[in-house]
């Protein structure tokens, strides 16, 4: 089974609708019991770093989800389930967060010339390594980016895809068992989908 967390303020029924599309098997998870049945986890998210972390913590899904990738389990995090994933993020002021990977979440630089968020379809950079939900992807395929803060990757050898928007930052993040994007894969067509049937296969 795989378990979507849903922390109060996430926009779910994509997510479930793409895995469902793929034939499976998937649960809405809002407390530590149906988080514990899961196979696999996903963390998808829109929304504010501090909203999302008050959430989990409200609904005392924070120690299940940890427990859950020190198991080895797979886990998969999609745009503000990317961010969450590092130690802090400056929005709303700055918050802490998961500290699963040392690194910021920062806001685009105003002066890049570029419009914040960053809203539309963007190219990610694969980098040396075999990562498995890169699998039958190509080099530099695009993928549906809505997003106003980028991270600021303190363990860059966990980078498995980058992306270029004023800043070069960590946009596919893979370590053992942890998997995360800041795209939407499953708002990006037929290479969306194929890295979500990828994830499946772990």
């Amino acid at each position: 089974m795989i378990g979507i967390i849903d922390y109060g303020s996430g926009n779910l029924r994509s997510v479930v609708s793409a895995f469902r599309y793929l034939k499976q098997d998937v649960e809405v998870c809002e407390d530590p019991r149906a988080l514990a049945r899961a196979r696999r986890i996903v963390l998808p998210g829109v929304g504010s770093s501090a909203g999302a972390m008050k959430g989990l913590r409200q609904r005392g899904l924070v120690e299940p989800l940890l427990e859950h990738i020190s198991s080895g389990r797979p886990f998969l995090g999609i745009c503000l389930g990317l961010q969450l994933l590092f130690t802090r993020s400056s929005e709303g002021g700055g918050c802490d967060c998961l500290d699963v990977v040392r690194g910021e979440v920062k806001l685009f630089p105003g002066d890049a010339g570029l419009k914040v968020p960053q809203i539309g379809w963007n190219t990610v950079k694969i980098s040396g390594k075999n990562c498995p939900i890169f699998e039958g992807i190509e080099d530099e395929t695009y993928f549906y980016f809505v997003h106003s803060y980028y991270c600021d990757n303190g363990e860059p050898e966990c980078t498995a895809g980058v992306t270029e928007y004023g800043v070069l930052y960590t946009s596919v993040l893979w370590r053992a068992n942890v998997f995360a994007v800041q795209f939407h894969p499953e708002r990006s067509q037929s290479s969306g989908l194929k890295m979500l049937e990828n994830f499946t296969r772990l």
